[in-house]
């Protein structure tokens, strides 16, 4: 029998989303502290944009290199806070046998794919730094496809254990 109306369940967070929500969290949080350490020996103009190929096809001022950290930070906070709704997600065959198990695998999904995101855009302002200091940082042709398949991998698999709950 298919829910009509979605149960707001009170599930506690695995050790896994905890750990996942911290280790992001302090991945923000090293960024901004990097970037308050550089920001003196920044040049006037810093990468704002890296083209397909990994080079830089865009410049900025020197407080464009908050924006990414920004960012991400707005993402985080959003993020975690639709962890806490999973019965406001959009569902498919959801029953009372397993409304519990489908929460836990959404909110699992959200909050790696939450940190994945995190990881990218801290790697990405982290090269923006480098880059502006001479150095060559990066995976170059390799970055978009790397993030978009790690991406796609992730949705993937919490679709598939989605399908196996039903």
């Amino acid at each position: 029998m298919t829910l009509k109306n979605q149960p707001v369940l009170k599930i506690p967070q695995t050790i896994l989303e905890k750990i996942s929500t911290i280790v992001s969290l302090l991945l923000l949080m090293i960024n901004v502290i990097y970037l308050f350490i550089q920001w003196g020996d920044l040049s006037n103009q810093v990468p704002i944009h890296f083209g397909i190929t990994g080079e830089v096809d865009g410049w900025g001022s020197k407080g464009m290199i908050w924006f990414l950290p920004i960012i991400a930070s707005l993402l985080w906070g959003g993020l975690t806070l639709l962890e806490r709704v999973p019965h406001l997600y959009n569902y498919s065959g959801l029953t009372e046998e397993n409304v519990e198990s489908q929460y836990r695998n959404s909110r699992m999904m959200l909050n790696v794919i939450k940190t994945e995101i995190i990881i990218f855009m801290v790697l990405g302002s982290y090269q923006s730094v480098q880059v502006a200091h001479g150095n060559s940082f990066g995976l170059g042709i390799w970055e978009l496809p790397i993030f978009l398949g790690v991406m796609f991998s992730t949705m993937g698999f919490f679709m598939y254990k989605s399908f196996t709950l039903k």
